[in-house]
């Protein structure tokens, strides 16, 4: 039987692969240690903000444990697309990691990318969540989601929502409401959260996600109004703010950074080093630097952030498919 050029590539790489694990799994089984030599963590956006802060922590506590540089290596552009193709294509020896945020599903849901959220990468661990929060203009007459949802069915094509720009979580998240409440509200893309926010402040728009962080501080100067939050449960940091769950099931959208490896790294490995995380996450310095950023450490075991990662590819390429987006 002959065999496609394809085939025997796709062979290939499964040999590859399986050679890579059964050296790596055998150097860990007779106590070699890991690794031998500096470890790449690669973060697909610029130095200093939230995952370049939380990818460096990480790295310092691993680094201690190990005895070996894990190195961060910033690989920008293309909507940090260029680093997560990079750790895609990269050998699935335990020497290269990625850490990025949850835009490595929505991105994909929303235009084709060279790679796939869940083929190519073998998930590490769930680090922090951020919590979205529902905001209004002051004057809005809905305050509550139960309340915008009735306006949204009452006058259908009215009701506005401001995104930080198409394809992104604030757009995705925000379209899955009248999704799932069956009501048609229009989305007004801008540039950014930046513009966004001022839009809904000043009554141009009616509402908007933002990340808890950025919203807050409106909230507290009365510029805008907080009806409800995107997590599953009330946030303790909002006790008193009810989920949109709350109102409608089924609701969620939470951000997130998560460590990933490439498909096919060996599981011993990424066992341990997913192990080593969960323990930088919970160190105290750990802890603040990540509630100062608005958000919440996760941690997690490799099997929990896939579940997470396939769930999310579903929602949202349902959610890109309802809007017919187009890139």
């Amino acid at each position: 039987m002959r065999h496609t050029t394809d085939q025997t590539s796709l062979r290939t790489a499964a040999v590859a692969a399986a050679a890579a694990s059964i050296l790596v799994s055998s150097a860990m089984v007779h106590g070699q240690a890991y690794p031998q030599r500096p470890v790449r963590i690669v973060v697909n956006v610029t130095a200093g903000g939230g995952v370049d802060m939380t990818a460096r922590a990480v790295a310092q506590h691993l680094n201690g444990v190990y005895k070996q540089p894990f190195v961060v290596d910033n690989r920008t552009g293309a909507g940090g697309s260029i680093g997560i193709e990079l750790v895609a294509k990269a050998n699935p020896d335990g020497y290269t990691f990625l850490i990025c945020s949850s835009g490595i599903v929505t991105n994909a849901a929303y235009r084709k990318q060279n790679y796939d959220p869940v083929r190519d990468f073998q998930p590490v661990s769930n680090l922090t969540s951020t919590p979205y929060i529902v905001a209004v203009t002051p004057t809005f007459p809905a305050k509550s989601i139960k309340e915008l949802v009735a306006l949204a069915k009452a006058k259908p094509g009215t009701v506005t929502f401001a995104t930080s720009g198409v394809g992104s979580i604030t757009h995705l998240g925000a379209a899955l409401l009248p999704l799932l409440t069956e009501t048609n509200m229009l989305s007004v893309p801008f540039k950014g959260v930046a513009d966004a926010y001022p839009a809904v402040a000043n009554g141009d728009v009616n509402w908007i996600i933002g990340a808890a962080i950025s919203a807050l501080p409106l909230v507290k100067a009365g510029r805008l109004r907080a009806i409800a939050i995107t997590t599953p449960r009330r946030s303790g940091m909002l006790p008193d703010l009810p989920t949109v769950a709350e109102s409608v099931p089924g609701y969620e959208v939470v951000g997130w950074f998560g460590m990933f490896a490439p498909a096919g790294t060996p599981k011993a490995l990424v066992d341990k080093v997913s192990a080593e995380t969960k323990r930088a996450l919970e160190r105290p310095e750990f802890q603040r630097m990540v509630e100062a950023q608005g958000a919440e450490v996760i941690g997690s075991t490799p099997e929990e952030l896939a579940r997470v990662v396939k769930a999310e590819v579903e929602i949202w390429q349902k959610v890109v498919r309802n809007l017919n987006a187009k890139p």
